[in-house]
């Protein structure tokens, strides 16, 4: 059931494909709406300020000073934010290496962990 929050119908206006899913009133409901030039106009703007804001922090960040421009949107693109409450463990010696990460704000310790002792 969609409660108030809840959303459908995006994925057809992202992708400009049929509906996925049927949605139904079940009693009286408002709903906002918003046809599909609009919302991707509005997602690309918003794609385009988050690329170009991603894109300036990439420059600094030393790892990455070889690559090119195009290298660095690409990374860009593919960025996701992701939060983490103090104290929160969020990758660990040993475990896969699937993911990459980059500080954006805050501050993380790292440890390497020798006979048992984490060593900062």
């Amino acid at each position: 059931k969609a409660k108030p929050g809840d959303s459908f119908g995006e994925l057809a206006l992202m992708y400009n494909t049929p509906r996925a899913a049927t949605c139904t009133a079940v009693g009286d409901v408002s709903v906002f709406g918003v046809d599909r030039v609009t919302f991707r106009r509005i997602l690309l703007g918003n794609a385009q300020r988050k690329r170009k804001l991603y894109e300036s922090f990439l420059e600094k960040v030393k790892l990455l000073e070889s690559m090119t421009s195009w290298e660095r949107a690409k990374v860009a693109d593919a960025l996701e934010s992701v939060d983490f409450d103090a104290n929160t463990t969020v990758i660990k010696q040993g475990d896969d290496g699937d993911n990459f990460f980059i500080v954006i704000k805050g501050e993380a310790q790292v440890f390497l962990e020798k006979d048992g002792v984490a060593v900062p």
